[in-house]
């Protein structure tokens, strides 16, 4: 059964550390950011002569091992986990992505979609650049190895001023690493400082501490910083005119424990139950999260309802991390190869379920049903988000518009379509004022179909030979 979330995007690290094993480093900070792409994860290391690069399709831990990154030799390096968005599944879209240029070796890592993939890509084969994969993060490769400017900082001003849409991107030469956020600050981007004179940059904070590096701070929106051994400088700040941050970094995707703006987001999840439990009440028993992602937002709910929080579904944390898939008596089973219901707690319950996101509903209407199977009276649905009738074309894979529920259903119908006693969401205003800075800008387009940038229509396969 197709999990019924979003799925995630993309994770970026890069370090710069000349007494440390970086290599060793970089894969413990990609162990951190494996919720962010489980498709393929890589490696690029520089000895300040050239680069050595390892990727393959899997997990982190199933890609390296102590013999793969034995030669991955240098003092600076950058890795990558993918969630593809662009380009399907396989070892040629896995990143980084390394070149030769005229300046020397490049390797790049990027998380997020470019909105203009489809015209960059055109101008590159037309100048005779030969493309290996269909992903849109190899023509921003090809487009700073071969593109405008005598130095590194030039090409890349350059590349911004070219993009369209989402990136965040380590970018390694030989002598430097890069950090580059797009001007909108659509996904996260952090820099921190590891040991004596060592310095990491990653898409969440949560990988910083991992390896024992302190936070900095937030790589601004249109921000480039070049890191080598004199730290960071910033190379050029290029910022939109209005922020647009994604709204489901604060939902879903960023673990619970990285900071975002100056908050946990398990303190913004907190809040969105709290902004729920005000804006859509229920009379209940108990109250229960869809786990995992969805504990900090029911723990909101049952301070700010105070109704009982408890625990209704045990998870298998680890089905998900398999590629063994199930055979037809188990696909049959379906819902429960994920959860197991807790019937002492359920039995007689009314109960609120809290969940952070509906995207397509095919889990949720099973989730109901096991949760009556198990004893419950009542079940009245929550959600900590608003409905989600719109695609995402900026770094996330949504759904298309015939897969969204809530483009094809009210949420009356919806309600109906799983079974609940009860269904609400949460407001966008509640979300956003659950994030502590309502003043600031977000990408709603998930929610209201009004994007930060203009959209050109490119399916996940489009680049496919």
């Amino acid at each position: 059964m197709m999990d019924d979330k979003p799925q995630h995007e993309c994770g970026v690290f890069g370090i710069y550390a000349p007494d440390e094993d970086v290599a060793r480093l970089t894969f413990f900070g990609l162990y951190s950011l494996q919720h962010r792409g489980q498709e393929s994860a890589g490696i690029a290391v520089s000895n300040g002569r050239r680069i050595n690069l390892h990727k393959e399709m899997g997990l982190v831990a199933q890609v390296f091992d102590e013999n793969s990154l034995r030669p991955l030799q240098g003092h600076l390096a950058i890795g990558h986990t993918r969630y593809s968005t662009t380009g399907s599944s396989k070892l040629q879209n896995a990143q980084p992505f390394v070149v030769e240029s005229a300046l020397g070796p490049l390797a790049v890592g990027h998380n997020g979609n470019l909105t203009n993939a489809h015209d960059l890509r055109q101008e590159l084969l037309n100048r005779g650049v030969g493309l290996t994969s269909s992903s849109d993060s190899e023509v921003i490769t090809q487009m700073l190895a071969g593109g405008e400017g005598r130095t590194w900082d030039e090409k890349l001003r350059v590349f911004m001023v070219r993009a369209q849409g989402a990136y965040c991107l380590t970018v390694l030469t030989k002598d430097a690493l890069f950090a580059v956020r797009d001007p909108w600050g659509l996904h996260p981007l952090c820099i921190g400082r590891v040991g004596e004179t060592g310095w990491v940059v990653a898409s969440e904070s949560c990988a910083l501490a991992t390896i024992g590096a302190q936070f900095e701070r937030e790589v601004a929106p249109g921000e480039i910083i070049a890191i080598g051994e004199d730290g960071p400088r910033t190379v050029a700040r290029m910022p939109a005119p209005d922020r647009a941050m994604c709204l489901f970094e604060y939902i879903y995707f960023a673990r619970p424990d990285s900071l975002v703006e100056g908050q946990t987001l398990h303190a913004a999840r907190v809040a969105q139950g709290r902004e729920l439990a005000r804006e859509s009440p229920a009379d209940a028993d108990i109250v229960i999260p869809v786990p995992d992602s969805a504990v900090p937002a029911a723990i909101g709910y049952a301070q700010a309802s105070g109704i009982p929080y408890s625990e209704g579904l045990i998870k298998n944390r680890y089905i998900g991390r398999t590629f063994i898939q199930p055979d037809d008596r188990l696909r049959k089973v379906g819902i429960q190869l994920k959860f197991n219901p807790l019937a002492d707690n359920l039995e007689g319950k009314r109960v609120v379920l809290i969940d952070d996101s509906i995207v397509r509903g095919n889990t949720s209407g099973p989730i109901v049903r096991l949760l009556r199977d198990a004893g419950a009276v009542e079940v009245h649905m929550r959600v900590s988000s608003p409905p989600i009738r719109h695609p995402c074309f900026l770094g996330v894979d949504m759904a298309s518009y015939p897969e969204l529920i809530a483009h094809r259903m009210s949420i009356p119908e919806i309600e109906d379509f799983l079974g609940v006693d009860s269904l609400a969401y949460l407001s966008l205003d509640g979300l956003v004022r659950a994030t502590g800075h309502a003043d600031a800008g977000f990408c709603q387009g998930c929610f209201t179909g009004r994007y930060p940038v203009d959209i050109h229509l490119v399916e996940k396969e489009t680049f496919e030979n």
